[in-house]
């Protein structure tokens, strides 16, 4: 089985929109046009520096985020697809009209960290906060994952031309090494190339000595 990876590409990019997944996921794709039908191929969308779990997204129709020299552009790939992803690099792609210089790309192995983080989650259906938990669980154990957590946030809407979605965010603690690495190869509900149900890290365990700490002792 191919093995799953993040590509972290540097970028040059002084702002964006706050709802920027599907203009970022149409200018990729006219990058690279087998992103589109890569079905393990997905988008974390760009958030800036205060971007943890408890990030507050700026309000209002034409709020922007401002981006820092550390901010990434990720894309999760199978490992074979990151030659081809490299064709990002020196590339500037137009996101909603603002420019976004692509540099060097540094693939990061997928941690096997028990607390997981999804900042949006799609679950047709899932009205209310009861039902979209009942389908994440439905979900997770679909993929033999059994999560110990489960919290989710609160609705936030992702425009596209065809539609607008409804997400949440949700943070999931699994039971083992290989659980975390199925969910985050496998991710939950839909639009993966719009930034949706792929998890990262959970960032608020604690200090990163602790989180080590703590790592190495489930895993041992």
């Amino acid at each position: 089985m191919d093995e799953i990876v993040d590509a972290a590409f540097a970028i040059e990019c002084r702002s964006l929109p706050v709802d920027h997944a599907y203009a970022l996921s149409q200018a990729l794709q006219a990058a690279l046009p087998w992103f589109a039908d890569e079905p393990q191929a997905g988008l974390h969308t760009v958030h800036g520096a205060a971007s943890g779990a408890g990030w507050q997204r700026p309000e209002g129709e034409d709020a922007l985020l401002q981006l820092s020299q550390r901010t990434r552009l990720v894309l999760r790939l199978p490992e074979s697809r990151l030659r081809d992803a490299s064709a990002l690099t020196g590339r500037t792609l137009d996101v909603a009209s603002f420019p976004m210089h692509v540099g060097r790309l540094s693939p990061r192995p997928l941690l096997r960290i028990a607390s997981l983080f999804s900042r949006s989650v799609i679950f047709e259906g899932s009205d209310d906060e009861a039902g979209f938990l009942a389908a994440a669980t439905e979900a997770l154990r679909s993929l033999g994952v059994e999560a110990s957590t489960m919290l989710c946030g609160r609705d936030v809407t992702l425009a596209t031309p065809q539609r607008t979605y409804r997400t949440r965010s949700l943070m999931v603690t699994v039971a083992t090494p290989a659980q975390s690495l199925a969910l985050q190869r496998h991710g939950l509900g839909e639009a993966r190339k719009l930034g949706c149900g792929l998890f990262i890290p959970h960032k608020d365990v604690g200090d990163l000595r602790g989180a080590a700490r703590a790592r190495q002792a489930w895993e041992d």
